[in-house]
């Protein structure tokens, strides 16, 4: 029965890290940097972003995990550019 029970919790933590929609944990969030400045990152919630303004890229967040990696993160586009 024990092992039921391990599967079933295995289950869901599984599904909860599939959700799209998984908020970035706030502890998370205070301790991340930027990979290549070190400095702070901002949250973007509705864009699911972590923003690097000094590297001028935004880092994905993808299931709730956080892609800190250059390649994958996308160029901040020049305020007033169009």
């Amino acid at each position: 029965m024990t092992q039921d029970i391990d599967a079933k919790d295995a289950k869901d933590t599984r599904n909860a890290a599939d959700d799209p929609a998984q908020p970035l944990d706030s502890r998370l969030l205070a301790v991340l940097v930027c990979p290549v400045t070190k400095g702070p990152l901002e949250y973007d919630a509705p864009n699911k972003e972590l923003i690097s303004r000094q590297l001028g890229k935004a880092f994905p967040i993808r299931a709730g995990v956080p892609i800190m990696l250059v390649d994958e993160a996308r160029d901040l586009e020049t305020e007033g550019s169009q």
